[in-house]
């Protein structure tokens, strides 16, 4: 008898000294997911102001992509170029005079300046003509483009001899 109350002192020591390991607590629990979430708050607005102003850029990039080109193409082809930017459509449409008339034909179909369910702004329609000696023209509008997206504006400054200039 002395052996079995022996043994049984020996399991009862053993349970009391090497503890089943437990997991972790409902409260503990609870503190992880709150401070999760705490942190996910912080990083969206975050987020959706480094998006925004990604778009406006991309659309700045694009645009100023299109006027570049244009002036080498006109400069290249030896012929009149024009970059036509609809406010209203969000758009701009290259086109060119061949014949030297002074009536342009599209190049191409428009290309929107952003490609968002919320867009890029254009501030006013405005049509830049490229001639063959590299000089550019408003011919509607003025040579200065503004855009707009999410309250941040980006100008864009067109000289005389193409150079470009974007300024926030």
């Amino acid at each position: 008898m002395e052996i079995t109350a022996v043994r049984r002192s020996r399991r009862i020591t053993a349970r009391q000294q090497d503890p089943a390991p437990r997991g972790v607590s409902l409260l503990e629990l609870v503190f992880v997911i709150l401070i999760t979430i705490l942190m996910a708050a912080m990083a969206v607005p975050l987020v959706d102001n480094a998006l925004g102003l990604y778009r406006l850029r991309s659309a700045v990039s694009s645009v100023t992509g299109a006027i570049q080109t244009t002036r080498y193409q006109a400069i290249s082809d030896g012929i009149p170029y024009q970059v036509v930017f609809n406010a209203a459509a969000n758009t701009f449409q290259v086109q060119n005079d061949p014949n030297f008339t002074g009536v342009f034909a599209n190049v191409g179909n428009a290309v929107p300046l952003a490609s968002s369910s919320i867009p890029v702004v254009l501030g006013t329609s405005t049509t830049l003509r490229f001639r063959p000696s590299g000089i550019v023209t408003a011919s509607v509008g003025s040579t200065t483009l503004t855009l707009t997206y999410g309250g941040k504006t980006e100008t864009i400054t067109v000289s005389s001899y193409g150079n470009v200039k974007v300024t926030p």
